[in-house]
């Protein structure tokens, strides 16, 4: 009977149980499974929570033994790694103090204050360097649970560790405690005031990389001490931190910004204020025929289009609730006429607007709005982003107007859209269903209804999807669009939500069969979202290179030398005659400058014209990416240009 009490169940993540003698660590737990399993093994997932390998377990408990295969190992490595830097500074800086080190996407970072030295590269280079000795010295990190707090204040305090003194003073009633840093002998070697969890040591610690210096503030706040910050990355293996590196660079090839500048895109101006985009004739073809593309499926689905006022009294502001809820976004109220107005934040409410002003039947609905309305909205300049983070945007706002019976059927229309137009783009995609928040508006059934219509839909579409619980708005369910571009960078995409808020306050009805007045459905759908933000994503996706059927110039026709320019332009007026954009590039430049030129400015096509091509009446078509085409006769190349952007190739 005395063995049974000694013994726990735990519970393992097939749903099979195991049996462990009490006080049993996630070690001991792996070794009872397999050696093989105890060697791979860097930390545990109990009941959910990350935890060091060598954490007790408890009866019932549910665990997951963690591998370098789990995604959830990356916080053990990333954690565990910034403490070696950590202890790697202050080798190299005996005078360092260190401040928090918390782990980001993708590796972390290490705040410090290390007096009268600036970090240099070279001194990255140094540290890195004293990370490997440490991570080859195969240290222990051993939990300590801190049994005074008050003398271990006056340690930290000694030391100079005034950053460690006061975090330790304000989680004083929080059980502190310490990772020791232990070699090979068991002596501590570094310590830092830390709740875990780790690895179980240095020597699994293989591939890193430090990144770059900036500096910050104790606390974030600029009246402190100003720090020193290291950024660093790490993968568990040398192939995975290299892969890494290279989509940084891929990333810095492809950056709107950088590409703006070379093709001539997009420019924001001081004297206008940040966040605000000029679109340069480049980028606004672009953008031109995205909205003409877009109206033409819209059209098909038989969609409206509207347009609604840039600004509006703050009584529809009051209605909707953005006042109370989202003024701060909002900007400042302007008088007029002794009246307080807002420039919108949204399009939603003046749809709403053209909705109610006139009686809806149920014969009349689903009615589907749709405007590219340019909204105005406050972001901190801190958080300001090229062209994908701006305070005014252009958004393909739709909203429709639908009875009950017809909301799972919208659904699938919208979603539907969606699948065309991200795969036209080049975009693989993933779907997200956000249900309910805590905190939220409306009865369960409606919840149950919106929530059901949208899982739904994605079914019927035969689409992949996760449940994003309580991910909802406070006020509606939506699906989430997750873009995949070219380089596996994820981006926030098109949503669809189910809005149970705005047809309340706004008293948004349609008489019914029945004669008597029922709650219409709203539903919010953005495709693009907004154009600065897509169309500064598209030239990522596209590294600049525009497909033919969105490029601003799709054709350049270069004459060789001057006795060839009379064709030259025959040839260009025929291009333009069947709505091509082209360019006719006769400069006295070198044929090799302008084909140069062309290729910078990433034109898909050139049409290079010499004595050949004028004897023989034909073209040599050159293509950015795959050089030099066979000529061909002019009405060839139209049929094949004309095939490729009718079919958006």
């Amino acid at each position: 009977m005395s063995q049974v009490e000694t013994m726990i169940n735990v519970v393992l993540p097939d749903g099979s149980q195991r049996s462990l003698p009490s006080g049993s660590t996630g070690g001991d737990l792996a070794k009872s499974i397999a050696q093989g399993l105890f060697r791979k093994a860097v930390g545990l997932l109990i009941n959910g929570e990350i935890r060091d390998l060598a954490s007790p377990l408890q009866n019932e408990d549910t665990v997951k033994i963690l591998t370098a295969d789990d995604v959830e190992s990356y916080e053990l490595l990333r954690h565990s790694t910034a403490h070696v830097m950590a202890q790697a500074v202050q080798r190299i800086f005996p005078k360092a103090k260190i401040a928090i080190g918390p782990t980001i996407q993708d590796g972390f970072y290490y705040d410090f204050e290390i007096p009268d030295h600036p970090l240099t590269t070279e001194d990255l280079e140094k540290i890195e360097a004293e990370m490997k000795r440490i991570a080859g010295e195969d240290q222990r990190l051993v939990r300590y649970c801190i049994p005074d707090v008050d003398q271990q204040l006056a340690e930290f305090k000694s030391q100079g560790e005034k950053f460690k003194a006061e975090l330790l003073d304000e989680h004083r009633n929080d059980n502190p405690t310490l990772y020791l840093m232990q070699d090979k002998e068991g002596k501590t070697v570094w310590n830092d005031l830390c709740r875990g969890p780790h690895l179980p040591s240095t020597g699994l610690i293989k591939a890193f990389k430090l990144m770059k210096v900036s500096g910050s503030y104790w606390r974030g706040d600029e009246k402190r001490e100003q720090l020193q910050r290291i950024y660093a990355t790490c993968w568990w293996k040398e192939k995975d931190l290299a892969d890494y590196l290279h989509r940084l660079e891929e990333a810095e090839r492809r950056d709107h910004r950088r590409l703006s500048k070379q093709l001539d895109l997009f420019t924001m101006h001081d004297e206008v204020g940040p966040g605000l985009v000029f679109w340069h004739p480049n980028l606004a073809t672009v953008r031109s025929v995205i909205e003409d593309f877009w109206r033409d499926e819209h059209r098909k689905r038989d969609y409206q289009f509207v347009f609604t006022p840039h600004i509006a009294h703050e009584k529809l502001y009051e209605i909707s609730g953005h006042l109370e809820n989202y003024s701060e976004n909002m900007y400042a109220s302007m008088e007029i006429d002794e009246e307080p107005y807002r420039v919108k934040p949204m399009n939603c409410p003046g749809h709403i607007m053209i909705y109610k002003s006139r009686l809806r039947s149920y014969r009349d609905l689903p009615l589907r709005f749709a405007e590219l309305g340019t909204v105005y909205r406050y972001e901190r300049s801190g958080v300001l982003h090229g062209m994908l983070r701006v305070r005014g945007f252009t958004q393909d706002d739709s909203h429709i107007f639908c009875r009950p019976d017809q909301l799972e059927s919208e659904v699938i229309g919208i979603v539907d859209l969606i699948d065309h137009l991200m795969k036209t783009f080049g975009y693989t995609f993933k779907a997200y269903l956000a249900t309910r928040p805590e905190k939220s508006l409306g009865s369960k059934d409606d919840w149950d209804f919106a929530t059901n219509a949208l899982e739904n839909a994605l079914k019927a579409k035969n689409m992949d999807y996760e449940v994003d619980h309580g991910g909802g708005a406070f006020y509606a369910p939506k699906i989430d669009f997750k873009l995949f571009d070219a380089i596996g960078r994820e981006w926030q995409g098109p949503t669809i939500q189910v809005d149970l808020n705005l047809p309340d306050r706004f008293d948004v009805t349609y008489i019914g069969e029945d004669g008597n007045r029922h709650k219409a459905i709203m539903v919010h759908r953005a495709v693009l979202g907004s154009m600065e933000r897509f169309c500064g994503g598209l030239i990522e996706h596209y590294a600049g290179a525009f497909p033919t059927w969105l490029a601003p110039i799709q054709v350049a026709v270069l004459p060789i030398s001057d006795r060839h320019h009379a064709y030259a332009k025959e040839i260009f007026e025929a291009l333009r005659k069947v709505g091509l954009r082209a360019r006719l590039d006769d400069r006295a430049e070198t044929i090799n400058y302008r084909i140069r030129e062309c290729q910078m400015e990433q034109i898909p096509y050139m049409l290079v014209l010499g004595d050949k091509e004028l004897e023989n009446k034909t073209v040599a078509p050159r293509h950015r990416r795959s050089g030099n085409m066979a000529p061909l006769n002019l009405e060839a190349f139209l049929l094949q240009i004309e095939k490729e952007i009718a079919e958006k190739a």
